[in-house]
């Protein structure tokens, strides 16, 4: 986190004396309803579900898990933000592949970077030539360069066009039509980002908007996956029009999923939800990022003091979201599996040199094929008292979870997986 970090300290500052000059801004009606000509708007489905609307989130909840209890034992991915470690999660993906093992997944979720890399997810592995493409081809090089300084005419220090141009080349109506026919399937891909106006996450049903098609879902869906890795202050906000309540067409301003969840596991609408039955699958979540604490004597200079408080703050978040999607784990009945770069690894967030890219990328590829890189998550790995299991080697769709403490055998022998035995507040 040497150079970059300190050169957007660096930035941050210099925008901070921007801001006080109050350069830049994004036009947008008080009160966010746009002035249309005076012609009908005819609704198309909505694929926006609030984190917040229990109601809905339960329905699509009964639906997986109806779907998930119908056939073969089925897998749940989430994929976390992380910036430039989005690369090494793409290489951990890829890598899975390599190794023959990886499922098919019935859901898929992502957010920031993570949003960016869930289609591809999604897909399979007849996408990870594109998915690898896309983080190793030197597109991002100039996201956060000087040449993409934009705080003097917009509310951010950096243009988006480096990033909208890297969706836009591999956001392609091809990919859309894909998503569309797995979304038929009954299978979900679903990305989060933060509404700022109501201040929640909103979670979009990308097989909704694939299944839209036509230049306009394809701008909407481009727009829900730049929208998701807009860090706020970095890159600006998007604005996204849709109906409100009154029918009336209005925008909304979105930012960086990762600013409410670092991940979407569990939205807060389903805190309490159980299924009926329990849930024959596995759940995974691919942090790109590392998770431990690295205890170290902080520098006094601020942006030694901001770079440790942002490190700090991120790892905590998904320390607790973590705690949060294990309990949910147990309740359902579905084993959960983390992978987390590794702490020996040297990474930053915001070095997005193809070089650097490059490795993040083949170092996940190398542990995910050699098998090294899932493990069964309990709270003591949190603080590296203990290391889980790791996750057990099966072919396609029909992985097999093992019990870490012993178990169910009959469970076993018919498909179930076992409950997970976290211990403290999880424990049976």
């Amino acid at each position: 986190m040497a150079s970059l970090t300190r050169n957007l300290c660096t930035a941050v500052l210099a925008g901070l004396a921007v801001c006080l000059a109050a350069c830049g801004t994004l036009s947008r009606p008080p009160d966010g309803v746009l002035r249309l000509a005076d012609v009908e708007v005819v609704p198309a489905a909505d694929p926006r579900i609030r984190a917040s609307d229990a109601g809905r989130l339960e329905r699509l909840a009964g639906e997986l898990a109806s779907h998930l209890q119908d056939g073969e034992p089925a897998a749940v991915l989430a994929l976390s933000g992380g910036g430039a470690n989005g690369a090494w999660g793409a290489g951990v993906l890829s890598g899975w592949s390599d190794r023959g093992d990886r499922p098919a997944f019935a859901v898929v979720t992502g957010v920031s970077t993570g949003a960016l890399t869930a289609p591809f997810a999604f897909l399979g592995p007849a996408w990870d030539d594109r998915l690898e493409s896309a983080y190793t081809d030197g597109g991002t090089q100039g996201l956060v360069s000087w040449r993409s300084f934009a705080a003097f005419f917009a509310p951010s220090l950096f243009s988006p066009a480096d990033l909208r141009e890297v969706v836009e080349r591999h956001v392609t109506p091809e990919l859309l039509a894909a998503v569309a026919a797995e979304h038929a399937r009954g299978r979900r891909l679903l990305v989060a980002t933060t509404d700022l106006d109501a201040q929640e996450t909103v979670i979009w049903d990308m097989g909704v908007v694939a299944t839209q098609g036509g230049p306009q879902g394809l701008v909407l869906f481009r727009d829900i996956l730049v929208a998701s890795a807009s860090v706020p202050g970095v890159f600006p906000p998007v604005l996204i029009a849709g109906l409100d309540e009154q029918g009336r067409v209005v925008q909304t301003m979105h930012v960086d999923g990762g600013v409410n969840a670092p991940f979407l596991g569990v939205p807060e609408g389903l805190l309490d939800w159980t299924p009926e039955s329990q849930v024959r699958g596995t759940f995974y979540v691919l942090v790109n990022g590392q998770l431990n604490r690295t205890p170290r004597v902080t520098g006094g200079r601020l942006r030694d003091i901001l770079e440790r408080s942002f490190d700090s703050a991120g790892k905590a978040m998904l320390r607790a979201q973590l705690l949060t999607t294990a309990e949910f784990a147990h309740r359902t009945g579905m084993p959960l599996y983390v992978a987390a770069t590794p702490p020996e690894l040297e990474t930053s967030s915001l070095d997005f040199d193809r070089d650097s890219m490059r490795a993040l990328f083949d170092a996940g590829r190398r542990a995910a094929r050699d098998g090294e890189v899932w493990r069964r998550f309990t709270p003591e790995a949190l603080t590296g008292e203990e290391e889980g299991e790791a996750a057990p080697r099966s072919g396609g769709a029909h992985l097999q979870p093992r019990s870490v403490h012993g178990g169910d055998d009959d469970a076993l022998a018919d498909g179930r997986p076992d409950a997970v035995d976290l211990g403290g507040p999880f424990g049976a």
